[in-house]
């Protein structure tokens, strides 16, 4: 791809125009597959295209995954900007392999709210999201209100949870270990009360719209999962729901960044900043049934009803991704070790 990039502004400028020009503008974007990756095509990736003349190709997989490549290349990705949750942000970005962002090239900077911001301005919160339990409105008629529910024996091999390898995985443990009595310096409680119920489960996905099959399918009436991913699949004829635990559901800053080896800088931050622009920004939270960075944008009822709210938000709990960052290697050895085997 990116040999292709260079021989594509080679001839623009052989051929005298500009390597600005719109035939020798290509981004290449990692992202989310499923329900994201078309809501971010309709609300970012088309408007960009139709005011740059740029053309995005995207590359799908996680938050893990895309942290993966990125290190993997050591500086030289074949990535022009990748999405990926704000842990996995602060990894790559403590490895010294993105590149900082100019606010000044970004119109939209007044607008974002300040906690969206990264170290130095790594990268940017791009929307707010949550890791909570979604269920089967017509099987469970009684909506969840803690964590525990999901060890009922009632629901012993119908529920699905997150392999640690994705957001919820880790951020299920994290939530279940505080629950059981443990710290982020000691996470035995929450290994121990996790394993039986890793046993029992339909599956450990390890891509958020595996899920999506499971419910359909009837495999499963609920879930530890994401309220934009239910709520789009609501709205689809699904019969989901999302309920947000007593003890608090584990908030989400899926972030927006431009990985090291680029030669599009510009061009990426003008993507970003078509990210932030509170149209399309409230474009992709109705779609997405997630919550917006720019202070600008005012939700629906229909999605205000599915994204934490109130109580809810309050009761969030947002982990440091800095922190994260650096405990999330040993704990998923652990994962591995105790849970897997």
């Amino acid at each position: 791809m990116k040999l292709h990039r260079n021989l594509l502004v080679t001839a623009a400028i052989l051929g005298g125009f500009s390597v600005s020009s719109a035939s020798a503008q290509e981004l290449v974007l990692g992202e989310f597959g499923g329900s994201f990756a078309a809501n971010v095509k309709a609300c970012y990736i088309a408007p960009f295209e139709k005011e740059t003349g740029a053309t995005v190709v995207t590359k799908l997989a996680n938050s893990a995954q895309h942290a993966a490549a990125v290190r993997a290349t050591a500086g030289q990705s074949d990535m022009d900007v990748v999405f990926a949750d704000d842990a996995f942000a602060v990894q790559i970005a403590n490895e010294g392999l993105l590149v900082p962002l100019d606010r000044a090239k970004l119109t939209n900077t007044p607008d974002i709210i300040d906690g969206a911001w990264g170290k130095g301005d790594a990268y940017v919160a791009a929307m707010l999201g949550a890791t909570t339990i979604i269920y089967n409105k017509d099987k469970i008629a009684t909506p969840p209100t803690s964590w525990n529910d999901l060890f009922d024996p009632k629901y012993k091999g119908r529920v699905t949870i997150g392999d640690i390898s994705g957001t919820t995985g880790w951020q299920f443990l994290a939530a279940v270990n505080k629950m059981a009595g443990g710290t982020l310096d000691d996470i035995t409680p929450g290994i121990e009360k996790i394993k039986p119920l890793a046993k029992d489960a339909v599956l450990l996905y390890t891509q958020a719209d595996q899920v999506v099959s499971l419910f359909e399918r009837g495999e499963i009436d609920i879930a530890v999962w994401y309220p934009d991913r239910a709520g789009v699949q609501a709205k689809n004829g699904l019969p989901l729901a999302a309920a947000y635990p007593s003890e608090g559901a584990v908030g989400i800053r899926p972030a927006i960044m431009i990985p090291k080896g680029t030669q599009q800088v510009d061009l990426a931050l003008k993507f970003i900043d078509t990210v932030l622009n509170a149209d399309n920004q409230k474009c992709f939270s109705e779609r997405q049934f997630i919550g917006s960075v720019n202070k600008k944008v005012e939700l629906s009822a229909e999605v205000s009803g599915m994204v934490p709210t109130g109580e809810a938000l309050d009761k969030m709990l947002f982990l440091d991704p800095s922190d994260m960052a650096a405990r999330l290697p040993e704990w998923t050895r652990r994962w591995q070790r105790e849970v897997l085997r």
